[in-house]
């Protein structure tokens, strides 16, 4: 026997959620003391939404992230973090407390509610693979694990509301716990659509002389990494990967060629994708920005493109097909291919070119990323905002067990500083860096007192180019200006921490010494750039997408 609340995070902590991030109100706080009495812990956020974005990039790194919070007011200003979780595939797990069972029949106008007490679940149900309301305690621990496995089985977020009266009520512990890994399609039904869908596959991809492999984020959610690496070695294919599928694997690797996004993608790296003869499309999502605003030019009769249940080879559908089981089945079949024809220039080759600072050179967007490709060392964790502060990091270069972290497909303002939170919970072990636009910081910039709060050490550079830029480069107007904060100044409001100012090439490398040496805080970096000095992919970006405004 346990209670309700008790299963829910005894299950998570089974799952390895060390960590819940969430913001504290009435409808939670007996949920919230349960909780502070496991091995879990609950890290208080400044707002629903930071708390979110934290839980999202804690799943990123750990393959599971939970946020806990109150009802209405609370579960109401989290939902745009769900939705960006559900657009990239995210496995978040949402915990809300709820006014007790009784009042839904007592037509009572509680605080923090309409009246209408199915409101947040119906809004849940939209933004969330599964929904469940607990209404019964001898039901509530199946429906526990139904909502926990259907989140593992998508990696998209589930909704679980617990009112206040089932919290301690006790439960059953099921006799038989379901496992809560599931195999994402049967193999009695899958083995002909996998089977037809390689023998095409192969067979388009043997007869190509020129077959580049294009990955995506799926490798990262559903832990495919090394199937991939095992069919580079395989087929000796280049590699590139969507904006979304960045670091999938270590892009120091000999047949990694660079990040394509259309037309944002550097001109050699355009050229090698959308000449080759066979792309090999595997765990992306064809989305706009993944796609460089649809300038993307890949041609269908000789694109296979793969996702985590489906393949589509032309005009071909072959469903259900896990990615995983097709990858299999093409390291079993292909053959390596000669290495003289297949064209590849490794993308690290650009850093064989030695930065030289000019101490009083005006530091611009360029040089300042430049800088950052030789400063970068294994076991980083990196974070970029939205906005050219994204767009800028595609081609820095990930080495040996760096990540990188970004929203490029829902692409939702201000995802950094609690995102930097939530990944360095997830792994202390190693450290962040945060590409923050001046935009951005000013949606979130509280939670960067939680960071103080727990010690943590990130090195964050704030792009100070004077409001929104990215904006100003599709469309500009008074709308894009913000008011000039003295954001070097703001850790020390917070707490502890080091931070300075950088407009010299110069200033930039002591900052550098300085912020690699600052374990012991946060570094707090402000660049300042001018209004319209942004990356070429950005300026490529404004001009298509101005075009089909």
């Amino acid at each position: 026997m346990t209670t309700v609340s008790e299963y829910l995070f005894q299950r998570l902590e089974s799952l390895g959620v060390e960590h819940i991030f969430g913001v504290p109100g009435d409808y939670v706080l007996d949920l919230m003391d349960v909780l502070n009495k496991t091995p879990i812990n609950l890290i208080c956020n400044c707002n629903e939404l930071n708390a979110g974005y934290a839980a999202d990039a804690y799943a990123r790194v750990r393959g599971l992230g939970a946020v806990c919070i109150t009802y209405g007011v609370g579960g109401f200003s989290l939902v745009n973090a769900v939705v960006g979780a559900y657009a990239e595939r995210v496995p978040l797990v949402v915990i809300s407390g709820a006014p007790n069972s009784s009042v839904k029949t007592s037509n009572l106008l509680l605080h923090h509610t309409t009246g209408d007490y199915n409101l947040q679940l119906s809004i849940m149900e939209k933004i969330t693979v599964a929904a469940v309301n607990l209404t019964k305690a001898s039901q509530a621990a199946t429906q526990i694990d139904q909502t926990l496995a259907a989140c593992l089985h998508y990696k998209r977020p589930v909704y679980i509301e617990i009112p206040l009266d089932l919290v301690n009520q006790t439960c059953i512990i099921p006799e038989n716990q379901p496992p809560l890994s599931l195999k994402f399609t049967n193999p009695e039904t899958e083995s002909a659509a996998l089977e037809e869908a390689v023998e095409e596959a192969v067979n388009l991809l043997e007869n190509a002389q020129r077959p580049v492999i294009l990955a995506g984020v799926e490798f990262n959610r559903f832990g495919l990494q090394d199937k991939l690496l095992q069919l580079l070695e395989i087929t000796g294919y280049p590699l590139a990967t969507t904006m979304l599928g960045k670091s999938c694997i270590s892009e120091m690797h000999s047949q990694f060629i660079g990040n394509y996004l259309g037309a944002l993608s550097r001109d050699n790296i355009c050229e090698r994708i959308e000449t080759a003869d066979c792309v090999l499309c595997l765990g992306a999502i064809m989305s706009d920005m993944n796609l460089g605003g649809y300038t993307a030019n890949l041609d269908e009769r000789k694109l296979i493109n793969a996702n985590s249940e489906k393949v589509k080879i032309k005009h071909h559908f072959y469903q259900p097909v896990y990615l995983g089981d097709f990858i299999d089945g093409l390291i079993s079949k292909l053959q390596k291919k000669d290495h003289e024809t297949l064209d590849i220039i490794p993308a690290y080759h650009i850093l064989s070119e030695s930065f030289i600072p000019q101490p009083e050179n005006k530091l611009t967007n360029h040089r300042f990323y430049e800088r950052i490709n030789h400063f970068l060392e294994d076991d980083f964790i990196v974070i970029a905002d939205t906005g050219d502060a994204i767009i800028s990091t595609m081609d820095l270069f990930m080495p040996q067990n760096t990540d990188f972290i970004g929203q490029a497909f829902y692409l939702s303002i201000g995802y950094s500083i609690p995102a930097c939170l939530g990944a360095a919970m997830a792994d202390p072990l190693r450290r962040l860096m945060v590409f923050v636009g001046d935009g951005a910081f000013q949606m979130t910039a509280q939670e960067l007192s939680t960071i103080i709060r727990y010690k943590l050490n990130p090195i964050i550079f704030l792009i100070n180019n004077d409001g929104y830029t990215i904006e100003r480069v599709i469309q500009d107007g008074a709308y894009n200006d913000i008011q000039p904060w003295k954001y070097h100044d703001i850790p020390h409001v917070f707490g502890e921490s080091w931070s300075c100012e950088v407009s010299t090439e110069g200033e930039l490398e002591a900052a550098l010494v300085q912020a690699k040496a600052n374990t012991d805080c946060v570094s707090f970096i402000e660049i300042y750039l001018d209004r319209f000095d942004c990356s070429p992919g950005l300026m490529r970006l404004g001009k298509a997408l101005g075009k089909k405004a």
